[in-house]
């Protein structure tokens, strides 16, 4: 039977060839992923390491908890900290460092990094050995800086030159005094690090006399945990907290692990897809390569061949087939992963060199999974053969389902589809997170139970094009005949291509309707016609709100200022508002109440009023962080979204509470609307700083719909893995019938159907087919972008449904293009049969 199995591998060696295709594709996905992200992570870690390199323990402040109705400070790290640090037994030297957002801009006036990645420092001159001077020397004062020689590259600045850079005030312009190396992760990912001499950083990060951090460096012969003792004992305790550089390296490698696991496991999941749709292609193949044997294997049971003999040799022939398709998958991912991390570094992500990561973990991952899928896959058709009585195959009584079978699986799928359906609609009735659990359980039913019914459906689907196929005469209603001639195959080809435009029509739904909702939010709780931020999310100056009021044509402005509060022994943080002109700015509809800020009233959003039982008229005490207590009524209770919610009070009642008063954003009104000249006057008004961002409502529209593209964008790219084994699948399900229908091809040809005629035949069943597929997946995707939509209008009350018609005309349109695609070779192999050999054969 071993030999059996090898010579009936070797004798379809082209039929299996697409199979070994399918599963190679998911292996190398799933090798891919696992070679590249294991390769980025031990990069990272590595360099991330080399950091720690000049650390052996580091000081930083204790946070202190919020306890009663007292905010908790952080202490701050003093030069007499520093001093002390210095000066325990064991200790060589000791750093303070001090570090913060710097907007550091290219030549052209744009922001280096985008934002996050954009970072500045303190330099200690010869005793700083973290970052070695490339060239240059240490700066000095005001109007010198240092930046990392991988910004210096990208951004085209040599020492000597003037760089244009902001922290959270007015730009300034030092003068470029040197260039460093360094391991900085945020460097790394694209970002840029600029260092000022030590009181100069001070300064500018709002620190003066204080540091974020002390690193100490332990005298020859002392370990870390032996001066980590030292500073323990000697430093105030509750107040500062020392780690080890060993320990700090091991923190950033778990970081560094789990961020790379999300990418990970998003990865894999779009590789399980792949190899579920392959799992299609395999049953498919195998379904057919075993009825194309049956009466083989019925000789083989008359002569004595066991049931399990009969199995054991399909799936003989499918651990050769699926341990092939591995290997080559592996060969197939290692490169993939390589490429992976050459496409980063083309994109502009820069990644630390190391070792391409291929694990033994990887090997037997990929190994296991293109052998356990294909087998898998394989065995039910196994099974099946092997229960044919050999008389029954012998006379092929077997080739129709009993009637028995189909009324079981359509009843089995109609119970897995309206289960799937039930599960979905109860979830849509949660509130957000609980919600998802049951969805995505609904759905996976589901997508079950229309797999196990697509049989039943592919006849009244396909009849329904009866009508265009009258078109191509002949041809055409004998491609309809033959596309549900056997609908079990049928449907497995066709429930291929359905998962993946399942799933892409899903997310386009979803993505579209997201886009609308938060459009409609910023054009309906917004009346600013701009709202000034950071271009990474902290504080802005106190001073922007100044300037920008006192410009012409400027008619309102209000400044967002967030602040943590004590109320009723819970932290609550407060919105510091213009309350004179927050009424002109925001348009946020009440639930009770009157929009009245100012004095000792403030408005509070829905849910916070909810969670503590306000109303119109409650009145509670806010504890602010100078220990200073204050009794606040609510005027109103507003609607709140994404974009603004809170306790808002005014600011000339905050502001005095404050020790450090910044601002998150600033709304502001102009006579003349927006426009892109007010745009530019505004910009200007702030000194064209780097570090700031002016936007109007489309702007911020646009800022958010660019994230979903990017999402979108990477789905489509994963997914289309699935849509190409989709194609192969399609492709090796028409080769292999137009094998099986040689002698009938040959007699269509004898009575006179040209070549043309077949071609079509073959080329349109593949069209009608992958039309079923493309038909059933863009309704089931319609039907689960709804339901997840309902879960997110739980959270977002802008939400609205979309259905984005022509982008579901070209997933359509995709469809087809894949049956017309995949047919090409099958037609052409069919109309080159021999018409005498062909009506020979069996």
């Amino acid at each position: 039977m071993f030999r059996t199995a090898l010579r009936n591998v070797l004798a379809h060696k082209a039929r299996l060839l697409m199979t070994v295709l399918a599963v190679m594709l998911g292996v190398a996905f799933v090798s891919g992923t696992l070679v590249f992200t294991n390769t980025l992570s031990n990069a990272l870690q590595n360099s991330s390491a080399k950091g720690f390199d000049q650390v052996d323990v580091a000081v930083t402040a204790k946070s202190q908890e919020d306890k009663g109705n007292t905010i908790g400070k952080t202490p701050e790290l003093t030069e007499s900290l520093l001093d002390r640090s210095a000066q325990v037994p064991g200790a060589a030297s000791a750093i303070g460092v001090v570090n913060g957002f710097t907007a550091l801009a290219d030549k052209d006036g744009k922001l280096i990094g985008g934002g996050f990645q954009s970072q500045g420092g303190n330099y200690w001159g010869a005793k700083d050995t973290r970052y070695p001077l490339v060239d240059g020397h240490a700066p000095s004062g005001a109007d010198e800086v240092l930046i990392d020689s991988e910004t210096a590259k990208r951004a085209g600045y040599e020492v000597g030159d003037t760089v244009r850079l902001s922290v959270d005030g007015p730009v300034i312009a030092p003068t470029v005094v040197g260039v460093f190396t360094t391991d900085d992760g945020n460097v790394a990912a694209g970002g840029s690090l600029a260092l000022f001499d030590t009181a100069t950083a001070q300064k500018l990060f709002g620190k003066t006399g204080t540091y974020d951090e002390i690193d100490v460096r332990a005298a020859a012969g002392t370990s870390e945990e032996a001066l980590k003792a030292a500073l323990d004992k000697a430093l105030p305790k509750g107040q500062v907290e020392t780690t080890t550089g060993t320990e700090l390296a091991d923190e950033q490698a778990e970081v560094i692990s789990s961020s790379m696991s999300g990418l990970k496991q998003g990865m894999l999941v779009f590789a399980g897809i792949s190899l579920f749709v392959g799992t299609f292609i395999i049953a498919n193949t195998f379904t057919m390569l075993v009825a194309q044997r049956t009466k083989e294997l019925a000789l083989l049971r008359a002569v004595g061949a066991s049931r399990r003999q009969v199995t054991r040799s399909v799936l003989i022939e499918a651990f050769v087939v699926g341990a092939v398709a591995a290997v080559a998958g592996l060969v197939a991912g290692i490169g993939i992963g390589a490429g992976l991390r050459s496409l980063m570094g083309t994109l502009g992500a820069t990644v630390p060199d190391g070792p391409l990561v291929v694990s033994t973990g990887t090997i037997g991952t990929a190994l296991a999974v293109g052998v356990v899928i294909t087998m898998l896959a394989a065995w039910l058709p196994g099974r099946r053969a092997a229960k044919i009585p050999p008389v029954a195959a012998m006379s092929s009584l077997h080739a129709q389902a009993t009637t028995k079978s189909l009324v079981l699986r359509n009843t089995l799928g109609a119970l897995f589809s309206g289960a799937g359906v039930a599960v979905v609609l109860a979830a849509t009735a949660m509130e957000g997170s609980d919600g998802q659990a049951p969805m995505g359980l609904g759905a996976v039913l589901l997508i079950i139970g229309v797999f196990i019914l697509t049989p039943l459906l592919s006849r009244p689907l396909i009849a329904a094009a009866a009508p265009l196929m009258r078109i191509f005469g002949v041809s055409g209603k004998l491609a309809r005949q033959n596309s549900v001639r056997n609908p079990r195959r049928t449907a497995a080809t066709a429930s291929a291509l359905m998962i993946g435009l399942t799933l892409i029509t899903g997310m386009t739904v979803m993505a579209g309707s997201l886009q609308q909702g938060i459009d409609k939010m910023a054009s309906s709780s917004l009346r600013a016609d701009y709202v000034v931020s950071m271009a990474n999310g902290n504080e802005l100056s106190t001073d922007v709100d100044r300037k920008l009021r006192a410009l012409d044509g400027v008619t309102a402005t209000s400044p967002l200022r967030n602040a943590p509060s004590r109320i009723d022994g819970e932290t609550e943080y407060l919105t510091g508002v213009d309350g004179s002109s927050i009424g002109e700015l925001t348009e946020l509809p009440l639930d009770g109440g009157a929009f009245q800020v100012g004095g000792g009233q403030v408005v509070v959003d829905d849910d916070t009023a909810e969670a503590h039982g306000w109303r119109a008229g409650s009145t509670f005490t806010a504890h602010y962080e100078d220990g200073e207590a204050q009794r606040l009524t609510v005027a109103g209770v507003y609607q709140g979204n994404e974009m603004i919610r809170g306790i808002m009070l005014d600011n000339r009642v905050l502001t005095p509470h404050l020790t450090d008063p910044g601002d998150m954003q600033v709304m502001v009104k102009t006579a003349d609307g927006a426009s892109e000249a007010t745009k530019d006057a505004l910009e200007k008004a702030l000194g064209s700083n780097p570090a700031i961002r002016v936007q109007d409502k489309q702007d911020i529209s646009n800022e958010i719909a660019q994230m979903f593209t990017l999402i979108l964008n990477m789905v489509y790219g994963l997914l289309a893995m699935a849509v190409i084994v989709a194609v192969l699948g399609v492709i090796n399900t028409l080769a292999m019938s137009v094998f099986e229908r040689s002698q009938e091809i040959g007699m269509l040809r004898a009575i006179g159907l040209d070549r043309k005629g077949i071609k079509r035949m073959v080329r349109l069943e593949s069209l009608v087919i992958s039309l079923f597929g493309g038909v059933l997946g863009i309704g089931l995707g319609m039907f689960f972008g709804w339901a997840a939509g309902e879960l997110l209008a739980s959270r977002m009350a802008t939400y609205e449904l979309v259905l984005p018609w022509a982008r579901m005309g070209v997933f359509l349109l995709l469809a087809a293009t894949v049956g017309v695609l995949a047919a090409l070779w099958p037609a052409r192999r069919a109309a080159r049969l021999n018409m005498l050999t062909a009506i020979k054969s069996e």
